[in-house]
């Protein structure tokens, strides 16, 4: 018998007992849906959170007081100064624009309407480092920060909430009992990392400082952040190390850095880092549901190589060999699990783009990953079916046609 005769023997088996066949290959779907939705899910939580990393915008620097242990143990020291923004600006070459910033989270009132939103304090650099545009009316000037203006310019969805749809230029709003001026409304920016920049308020920093916080050290204004932008991205390496240097000599450190600076790269390389371990957990979670339908797959072959011993010994005693008893039960073996496999792909690619429907997660799962998904199913059919194969085969024809 050739292997073609095999394939359509084993076919017509199947086929013939369709609901047995179905809840064999139950565990292999749900194995391998549960696998490539995984993969899926997880490919593109990698790209969302690519997306966003990308959105702080390019070539960007981003420096934040305390070393990593403080901030993970006692949240931000405040190690980092105005004057220390001031003197990276004049001294390291190579910058396109560095915005300080100092941020809280206050209730913006208007009238009777309340809001609670980020407030940033910055300066006028905020713009152009953090790719941010001016919808109506101005933006924060140097006077402002040099006076400590009352003023403030609005993201679109607070200035929605509090004015809905009058001109908010020109009106005051309180945050913390200060009354301050509405000089300017900025285009949407939409939300990075939980913070959606259409819900805040930016005032001039000596503003936030002076007026909103009362924050002062002795060291000068403290601030929670400052974001610098490299002219090109050859130069981001360079700047780091400028930057680095710079700050350890004006705070004087000779041990531990009272600052850490993370560029994009380091953003993407943690969180790819860290989605790439949950996928490959989740993932090898789920590929013990392909276990379990592949150990379903030897016991209900094993079960079928019982009820059709007669069957067995009969092809034998007309001239199939062992070889061919093989051959046929792991084929039969193999069709299951690939079968099996391919529903359970298509579920899993089904499943992914109904999470994105729902998720901000992109929807799409690589062929590589259909392709492996695949050739795991046939490896187990494979693997199982060969126990079941090999008793078949070693079945005496002269007892398997005497049994019942």
């Amino acid at each position: 018998m050739n292997l073609w005769e095999s394939l359509d023997m084993a076919t017509k088996t199947l086929v013939a007992n369709k609901t047995r066949s179905t809840l064999t290959m139950l565990g292999i779907i749900i194995g391998n849906a549960a696998v490539i939705a995984t993969v899926g899910v997880g490919s593109g939580a990698q790209n969302f959170i690519g997306g966003q990393i990308e959105s702080l915008g390019t070539n960007v620097l981003i420096i934040a007081p305390g070393n990593r242990n403080s901030r993970r143990l006692g949240g931000p020291p405040q190690t980092l100064v105005l004057d220390d923004a001031k003197a990276i600006a004049s001294q390291v070459p190579g910058l396109n624009g560095v915005s300080p910033e100092l941020n809280g989270s206050e209730l913006v009132r208007y009238g009777n309407q309340n809001f609670s939103a980020l407030i940033f304090g910055t300066m006028p650099d905020f713009l152009n480092v953090r790719n941010f545009e001016v919808e109506k009316g101005r933006f924060l000037n140097e006077l402002d920060v040099q006076r400590s203006n009352p003023v403030v310019a609005l993201g679109s969805d607070l200035a929605i909430a509090l004015f809905g749809d009058s001109n908010p230029i020109g009106e005051k709003v309180r945050i913390k009992n200060v009354s301050l001026e509405v000089i300017g409304v900025m285009k949407p920016k939409g939300a990075s990392f939980g913070t959606n920049y259409d819900e805040t308020a930016l005032i001039p920093i000596t503003t936030m400082a002076n007026r909103i916080l009362g924050r002062q050290s002795p060291y000068g204004l403290p601030l929670s952040f400052i974001w610098v932008t490299i002219a090109n991205e050859e130069g981001m390496g360079m700047a780091q190390f400028q930057i680095e240097n710079l700050l350890r000599l004006r705070h004087r450190i000779t041990e531990e850095d009272d600052f850490f600076v993370q560029n994009q790269q380091d953003l993407m390389n943690t969180f790819d880092a860290i989605t790439g371990a949950l996928t490959v957990l989740l993932a090898a979670v789920a590929s013990i549901s392909l276990l379990v339908g592949g150990i379903g797959i030897m016991n209900i072959m094993l079960v079928s190589v019982t009820e059709r011993t007669q069957e067995i010994g009969l092809r034998k005693a007309i001239g199939a060999t062992q070889q061919d008893i093989l051959i046929q039960f792991i084929i039969e073996a193999v069709i299951l699990s690939v079968a099996g496999g391919a529903v359970g792909i298509g579920i899993g690619v089904g499943g992914i783009f109904l999470i994105a429907l729902v998720t901000p997660f992109e929807a799409g799962v690589s062929g590589m990953a259909i392709a492996l998904a695949t050739s795991v199913s046939g490896g187990i059919g494979l693997f199982f079916g060969v126990v079941p194969a090999r008793r078949a085969a070693q079945l005496d024809p002269i007892i398997a046609l005497r049994s019942e």
